[in-house]
């Protein structure tokens, strides 16, 4: 190649270059974040409160558990069925906030996760949610327009665990009551759960739940099956507990959030409304389960657009809220620009999932 046509070669590549790097640059600035007409909240965000982690280091060996910690220095725990690692992402809020910020989340609702309560014994449950429920108190006080919490309870003894509403019901930061898919191998219809559902429902306190300990979990202990299949189903189970069990018709005003796009709850509804027509042990049901699909509001973490697409227009976009599961790894790293490609879904649909819902069922502000 001659020097004359090495040069026009070069200089046609810089001119394309300088091209494409001004579309680049128009695409980004076309593609940058919307901004909804509410507040951001992800209402599925969870949170180890250092003073939890620290009494679970100091006092969790003498009630059941065993404490260590791991190569990177952070606490480990482990009781039967249940281990955690308490990492850093999921206790230092300076972490957390900038995580928010860059993925455009206004407010968290804080929550506890696995292996929350109920592993301990009553009066050790009860000091853990007592410690964890300040703790959001704390936070809640230090970032006022940044964190709400949602209160633990021991439900392994449903007489402390009204205790502990009572105690910390009516607090500022207090917006909902948090609560496994079971307690102990307890289906939440179980009677001694009821009292606390009617005081969440007397408190306006909805109910968000979430798995631990998943059912059949020994045979899904290989290619993290425990996760990718038994939380789903085990909201599934949870969720036709409480239609089945009489619960969300003897307190029509409670409000109860099912994690993970509801799970297998709404996927097999179809089932279930054909089963309540031929078995006797639902001929107790006076409606057709699919009536209950709007009694529950869903989050968002289905990791799948068109099936949170399908999810929305099943149980109506007021129904629907956003969760990201964060820091897991398991979460929406980004869940509003996630809940932005439901490009399906009209702008007002996609504001009322971004915050709008949550903004109702949290009593928060625009402001």
């Amino acid at each position: 190649m001659g020097v004359n046509r090495r040069k026009f070669m070069v200089g046609t590549l810089a001119a394309g270059g300088a091209l494409m790097a001004g579309c680049a640059g128009t695409e980004t600035k076309s593609m940058a974040r919307r901004r909804p007409s509410v507040p951001v909240i992800d209402i599925h965000a969870h949170w180890h409160a250092p003073d939890f982690v620290a009494l679970l280091e100091k006092e969790g060996g003498a009630n059941g558990a065993k404490i260590g910690k791991n190569a990177s220095g952070s606490v480990t725990l482990a009781v039967p069925g249940i281990g955690a690692v308490f990492q850093p992402q999921y206790i230092d809020l300076g972490i957390r906030l900038k995580a928010m910020d860059e993925a455009g989340v206004d407010i968290h609702a804080l929550s506890l996760t696995s292996p929350m309560v109920y592993w301990a014994p009553p009066a050790f449950g009860l000091k853990l949610s007592q410690v964890y429920n300040d703790s959001l108190v704390k936070a809640y006080q230090q970032y006022p327009k940044r964190f709400v919490g949602l209160a633990m309870l021991p439900m392994q003894a449903p007489d402390l665990a009204l205790e502990e509403l009572d105690r910390v019901g009516k607090l500022p930061a207090m917006r909902g009551v948090y609560m496994a898919t079971h307690v102990n191998g307890k289906n939440l219809d179980d009677k001694s759960f009821w009292p606390v559902y009617e005081r969440c429902e007397a408190l306006g306190l909805p109910v968000f739940l979430h798995p631990v300990n998943p059912l059949a979990a020994e045979r899904m202990r290989s290619y993290y099956l425990r996760n990718f299949l038994g939380n789903p189903y085990d909201t599934g189970v949870a969720a036709a507990s409480l239609m089945f069990g009489g619960v969300m018709d003897a307190y029509p005003k409670l409000e109860v959030i099912l994690p993970h796009a509801g799970g297998t709850f709404p996927a097999l509804i179809g089932r279930m409304d054909h089963g309540t027509t031929v078995r006797p042990e639902t001929k107790h049901m006076t409606k057709a389960p699919s009536t209950y699909l709007h009694r529950f509001h869903y989050d968002t973490i289905s990791h799948h657009t068109q099936l949170m697409v399908y999810i929305t227009r099943l149980v109506g976009a007021d129904r629907v809220v956003l969760g990201s599961d964060h820091p897991a790894d398991m979460s929406l790293t980004s869940p509003y620009d996630w809940v932005e490609k439901l490009n399906e879904l009209s702008e007002r649909e996609r504001d009322l999932i971004a915050g709008g819902n949550a903004m109702r069922l949290l009593k928060i502000s625009k402001s």
